[in-house]
């Protein structure tokens, strides 16, 4: 492509699909046969998919499994989760099934304050703008009643409402830092409609008050904007048992099984080379739940990776500890999280995964994600300290290998069977195909 393309969003579907495949693919002809191989045949349920997102030309699918045998807090789930990586699905359930046996996952909500901020810049007195916040704070609150109307009748709404100086760090900034309960909605709009009115009613509060002079009166709203980051939106979820229920069949020693897996946690703890991979994996289980809810997954792991490092160092969103013979195993983690509003009401596969869950509440399904995310870290942890993570991976990823060589019913057959046996590797699985094939 030489030249840059004028109108496209203004272009039809089909103008674009053909613009696309004319410019970008030798064979046009099967780039829009493969695009369009991905549309739903339900006129009606594609045109629901194109406007969720601008410019839209096909459907990416991603696989949706279930992980089931989830006990929390005494009641049973069948978890939802949409991703594409290999054995992540398998290795919650195996965890989740290997919990239900020893008193299953303990969880509770310890906060859900949502945060949102106005920025601006003042050029003055801060005392005098102290004074100014202190006049007009209720009115600012009083000014959003319009909008905080339905959501105080569900018991949420502007929790609280400061001004903050940051002067220190950059000239003439100041916030409004404003406090959040948005109840079972995410509430990302609710948040920055409120913050957009308190940020117009500070202007104009300002611009008429009689103590300021004329540069005071000028102040600059830089933005209105939520915040992912939800130190104060925590969920705790836990597992523990005596060290000897934690035996099974891979785990001939649980003392040592359950040492070695608190010293993978320490190194997690203090190596941000390793909490990284090590908090990686509990995303893997996090966000394959935020998804499948339709839920913001880049806002989820923005906010937990600050919280991974909100005392300075980049450290392990999980501990583990040996108490009077006990194992414990825990997360806490900030999740700002919604069941109703958005994608939860329109996307069809949506609201087949919160029917699945039971249609469950916000802090539900705070819960469950955070369960997930422990689950998918336990899974990790327990085949780097006993087996190594390739072995399972190796089996649940044969299966791309096989794909990616269009491997025939009974070749799978042979292939399989020799690897049940065998050391799995893609060089060593790609290497018997071709064996196979001479």
């Amino acid at each position: 492509m030489n030249n840059a393309v004028a109108g496209f969003s203004k272009l039809t579907k089909e103008e674009k699909i053909n613009w696309i495949a004319n410019e970008y693919f030798a064979s046009p002809t099967e780039a829009i046969a493969t695009i369009k191989q991905y549309w739903n045949n339900d006129t009606k349920l594609q045109q629901l998919h194109d406007e969720f997102v601008e410019n839209t030309i096909s459907n990416f699918y991603l696989p949706m499994g279930i992980a089931p045998n989830f006990l929390i807090n005494g009641k049973y789930y069948s978890v939802p989760m949409v991703i594409e990586e290999s054995s992540v699905v398998a290795a919650a359930a195996k965890s989740a099934k290997f919990w239900s046996t020893r008193g299953g996952f303990k969880t509770t909500v310890l906060n859900t304050e949502k945060i949102g901020q106005v920025h601006f810049l003042f050029n003055g007195d801060s005392n005098k703008l102290q004074k100014f916040f202190n006049t007009i704070k209720e009115d600012l609150i009083a000014s959003t009643e319009s909008i905080t109307a339905n959501m105080q009748k569900r018991g949420g709404g502007i929790t609280s409402l400061e001004l903050r100086n940051k002067t220190t760090e950059l000239e003439n900034y100041f916030q409004l830092h404003v406090t959040f309960e948005t109840k079972d909605s995410m509430g990302a709009n609710f948040i920055n409609s409120c913050l957009e009115q308190l940020a117009k009613t500070l202007k104009e509060a300002a611009q008429s008050h009689s103590d300021f002079n004329e540069t005071e009166k000028n102040l600059t709203v830089v933005m209105s904007i939520l915040s992912n980051y939800v130190p104060n939106c925590i969920v705790r979820a836990e597992v523990s048992c005596s060290v000897e229920e934690l035996a099974e069949k891979k785990i001939e020693n649980p003392q040592l099984f359950a040492e070695k897996l608190m010293q993978a946690v320490r190194i997690a703890e203090i190596e941000p080379f390793r909490a990284v991979t090590h908090n990686k994996g509990i995303m893997n289980g996090v966000d394959a739940v935020v998804l499948a809810t339709g839920n913001d997954f880049r806002a989820v792991e923005a906010g937990v990776h600050a919280y991974a490092s909100r005392n300075g160092r980049y450290t392990s969103l999980s501990h583990a500890k040996i108490e009077n013979g006990i194992f414990t195993f825990w997360i806490e983690i900030p999740l700002a999280l919604g069941t109703v509003g958005g994608l939860t009401s329109l996307h069809p596969l949506v609201k087949i995964a919160l029917e699945i869950l039971g249609k469950p509440s916000a802090h539900e399904l705070m819960m469950i994600v955070a369960v997930t995310g422990l689950a998918q870290n336990f899974a990790a942890l327990r085949s780097l300290t006993t087996t190594g993570i390739q072995e399972g991976h190796m089996k649940m990823h044969i299966n791309n290998i096989l794909n990616q060589f269009q491997t025939t019913s009974e070749e799978r057959k042979v292939i399989k069977s020799y690897f049940e046996k065998n050391s799995i590797s893609h060089s060593a699985v790609v290497s018997f195909i071709e064996n196979l094939r001479k």
